[in-house]
């Protein structure tokens, strides 16, 4: 009978714990971006906001990744 490896089930959480912030953060920004297009940090507002919403699908699949090998890998 396999068990989970209990260290990288709590590393897979940290990583999940991590992009959940990130998924409010990056939308928000945007938000803020959109809402003021005519202002002059426009631009490097909007990339960060994509680089913040990125940052959240990594840090997701990363954890989800380390979760599923946490149970099924030997």
């Amino acid at each position: 009978m396999r068990h989970t490896n209990k260290d990288k089930l709590f590393k897979g959480i940290k990583f999940l714990a991590g992009a959940l912030p990130l998924f409010f953060l990056g939308p928000t920004i945007m938000y803020s971006a959109f809402s003021n297009q005519d202002k002059p940090l426009y631009w490097p507002v909007l990339i960060f906001s994509f680089l913040v919403c990125a940052g959240a699908m990594f840090l997701m699949f990363r954890g989800i990744k380390t979760i599923m090998s946490s149970m099924f890998d030997d």
